[in-house]
């Protein structure tokens, strides 16, 4: 945004949009990757903040050089708000490498080779009172002027509250477009593949992460892979992802034979990898288009499970795992999940989403609630999905192969990559 608070550009997408690989490599060569992962406790990711900024930076040095802020979404609201920028610890985390985790600060070397520091937003615990709502703001929104203003989280964070995070060792594994987990931590965690940041208050910290698809995977085998359904529902039908639910009755435990990986759009954690593509491994002329879809689901339960062999070597695991989004209301994709890392989850009665926790944040912010931790008197579950142990033991082969697939893979995904990068 300029000085006058006015958006220079269409948002960048985090995980998802992977037009910064040549940066991410770059503040590598310059810094090491060693050096950035001591300051931000993660290695470059699509997901990093930072490399996005130089992408600006390099490609579009007019919005550059016009820039007031660098801001996310929640951030430039408070600023739209209240006149001030600022950014809570949780979610600088995600400006690698410009964020010291371990001192919760800005660093200025690395910093200042992507933008200067006064471009960034001034770093405040969420709860935290940061301004008031401006006459501004007030005639543009119907608030009251001087209504008190928190400084606030990402989505991630707030969803996780409104889940019912609260004591050491929850977890919640968000479904959305993409798949999100932050678990709550009593400590610092340094690992290579899960990034480790500050939770919403003091105290606490947090190890969190995500693949690149989850939801979005069945969305495009929905558009691309099933038009009788989409026909139905667009003649008053069934909705289509409900009709598409019913083909795992069509095709049994290990989708007779099918395995996919599911980096359609790169992936995130645990390999880190913009360049990784998706792969249907052991296609025959008997699959069925059934089998094509429980593969997809599947392949989500096995990056999840992927996700959870990392934390054990960490030495960190969950003792409580919550699931929220829009793919929960799939149980059958919800058990498979179960199956596969052999964990027990807890689906909460009411979603209303990342708004409920931002709303129980403003409340602590202006004092109706002593502290976050209360939130869990508000939260009751619907469901309990429990892992069946032979079902489980099944899968191990199959999850030893998906793990091997994109070792095998990987180099010739590069390749396939460089010939259609950009």
């Amino acid at each position: 945004m300029d000085a006058d608070g006015k958006p220079l550009r269409q948002a960048i997408l985090y995980g998802i949009d992977t037009r910064a690989i040549a940066e991410m490599e770059e503040l590598e060569r310059v810094f090491g990757k060693e050096k950035i992962f001591q300051i931000s406790l993660m290695n470059l990711s699509t997901q990093s903040t930072g490399p996005k900024i130089l992408w600006i930076k390099n490609h579009e040095p007019q919005i550059y050089h016009q820039t007031r802020y660098f801001l996310t979404s929640e951030a430039y609201l408070v600023q739209k708000l209240t006149g001030s920028a600022t950014l809570d610890y949780l979610t600088a985390a995600d400006y690698a490498p410009m964020f010291d985790v371990q001192k919760n600060s800005w660093n200025v070397e690395t910093t200042q080779y992507i933008t200067p520091l006064e471009k960034l937003p001034k770093l405040s615990w969420s709860c935290e009172l940061t301004r008031f709502v401006t006459r501004q703001a007030a005639q543009g929104t119907g608030l009251l002027e001087s209504t008190p203003v928190i400084v606030v989280t990402t989505d991630g964070g707030s969803e996780a509250l409104s889940a019912g995070v609260s004591n050491i060792g929850d977890m919640m594994m968000m479904f959305g477009s993409s798949f999100y987990f932050i678990l709550k931590t009593g400590k610092i965690t340094p690992t290579n593949l899960i990034w480790s940041s500050a939770w919403l208050e003091k105290g606490a910290y947090t190890l969190q992460g995500g693949t690149s698809t989850s939801g979005s995977l069945t969305r495009w085998f929905r558009d691309n892979l099933a038009p009788l359904e989409m026909a139905a529902q667009n003649t008053g039908g069934e909705n289509a992802y409900a009709s598409l639910t019913k083909l795992l009755d069509q095709t049994p435990l290990g989708a007779n034979g099918l395995i996919a990986l599911p980096y359609f759009e790169g992936e995130r954690t645990p390999v880190h990898d913009p360049q990784a593509r998706g792969v249907l491994f052991g296609l025959t002329l008997a699959n069925t288009h059934a089998d094509i879809y429980r593969s997809l689901l599947e392949g989500t339960g096995f990056g999840i499970r992927h996700i959870l062999d990392e934390m054990r070597k960490a030495d960190v695991f969950p003792s409580r795992m919550v699931g929220v989004g829009g793919s929960t209301q799939n149980l059958g994709w919800m058990q498979i999940i179960s199956d596969i890392a052999n964990i027990e989850m807890v689906i909460p009665e009411q979603q209303i989403g990342a708004s409920y926790g931002d709303a129980f944040m403003a409340g602590v912010g202006v004092g109706l609630f002593k502290n976050l931790s209360e939130i869990t008197r508000w939260v009751h579950n619907k469901y309990e999905i429990k892992p069946n142990p032979e079902t489980h033991k099944k899968y191990e082969p199959l999850y030893k192969i998906y793990r091997g697939l994109y070792e095998q893979t990987k180099g010739l995904m590069h390749e396939l990559s460089m010939l259609y990068r950009g």
